[in-house]
């Protein structure tokens, strides 16, 4: 399979904000507090299907991703298997100097190639070129397998939120978790 993660372009089709999210949720992290560092136990929950294109928010259709391409602040990566869109990465400049994945998407049929990597390191490539001392992100603690992958890749979790999607759905389980990768400065 031939990988090609490329920089959004002007004209690019849109083929790339139509990639299948959907992912099971079969259990969620319990998260513990030790000596200051955030730790998680894994329980089962009953399994569901999650798309976040279900989700209450606008559509990356509405969005208007011209102001990522060329500007040095922000940028969008994609990833192709072949002609087909196959991934995304959305990186921006935060406030506190790292480089925020706004998003990041694999197709579902993409999964478990790499593809996910591909991107973190494309990401670590951007963040260290315009002087960023790491990445971070944010996903919720049901979304299991996303943070499996992100430990795999190198980020810890930095804090929690057990309120940020009550505004969505009142009676939410689902807990923000925010995570870090902070660069060493010699290894990118």
């Amino acid at each position: 399979m031939t990988i090609t993660i490329r920089e959004l372009q002007a004209g690019d089709p849109d083929d790339w904000l139509r990639l299948d999210d959907s992912f099971i949720v079969d259990s969620t992290l319990v998260l513990s507090l030790t000596d200051g560092r955030i730790g998680y136990e894994i329980a089962e929950v009953p399994a569901y299907t999650k798309r976040y294109s279900d989700e209450p928010s606008p559509s990356d259709e509405e969005t208007d991703f011209s102001a990522y391409i060329g500007n040095p602040d922000q940028i969008v990566y994609l990833a192709y298997v072949g002609a087909r869109a196959a991934g995304r990465i959305i990186l921006r400049r935060n406030w506190n100097r790292c480089a925020y994945i706004e998003d990041i998407q694999v197709d579902r049929l993409y999964r478990r190639h790499g593809i996910g990597r591909r991107l973190i390191e494309q990401a670590k490539r951007w963040a260290a070129t315009g002087g960023m001392p790491g990445l971070m992100l944010e996903t919720q603690s049901n979304n299991v397998r996303a943070c499996h992958f992100y430990e795999s890749c190198g980020f810890e979790i930095g804090g929690f939120d057990t309120r940020l999607y009550q505004g969505v759905r009142k009676q939410t389980n689902e807990i923000a978790l925010f995570w870090y990768l902070m660069f060493d400065c010699s290894g990118i």
